[in-house]
């Protein structure tokens, strides 16, 4: 089967910067064996993926409030947004959500929390490999994911389980 996310580093981001590629390529990699290893989806493991992704020995917790769309959305910072995010992520393994959903909700739990000073775009997108990972599944296409999000919208999360589902072309 087509793995989408190998697809589209090996091609448009591959095209746009070589070096961004092949620290994806190796962090999809990492995302998919702990995914087959059963790892449970935290903070750590997405820290993880992001030393490869950013080429870098560390990737905390963010200290303070993080923005993103040029400055246009603030994510604020909380004295409980570690613990917070922790309990969102253990939601991804929850049997009784369609997988869809839960690969949605953890890429949105991501892209919401912003937790990563850097790249929080691309460790929500290795976060839905994960969790879809776990269950067997690769998605043969990821274009269509990298598009905009905002953190009030409902409609578009439920927009997004529905793509994730669609994509997957079979019943989540």
């Amino acid at each position: 089967m087509r793995d989408g996310f190998r697809a589209w580093c090996e091609g448009p981001v591959r095209r746009r910067d070589p070096v961004r590629a092949e620290r994806l390529l190796a962090a999809h990699t990492l995302a998919r064996a702990d995914a087959a290893g059963r790892a449970p989806l935290d903070f750590a493991l997405l820290a993880a993926w992001q030393c490869e992704v950013l080429g870098e020995a560390h990737a905390p917790f963010r200290t303070n409030d993080a923005y993103a769309k040029a400055g246009r959305e603030r994510y604020g910072l909380t004295s409980r947004i570690q613990a917070d995010f922790a309990a969102c992520l253990r939601e991804a393994t929850d049997p009784d959500v369609p997988l869809a959903a839960r690969a949605a909700r953890a890429y949105l739990d991501v892209a919401f929390f912003h937790p990563l000073a850097d790249g929080n775009a691309r460790a929500a997108l290795l976060t839905l490999v994960h969790v879809l990972a776990r269950e067997d599944i690769v998605l043969p296409e990821v274009g269509p994911l990298q598009t905009t999000r905002y953190a009030d919208d409902r409609a578009g999360a439920a927009d997004l389980a529905t793509l994730v589902g669609v994509l997957n072309r079979r019943r989540c």
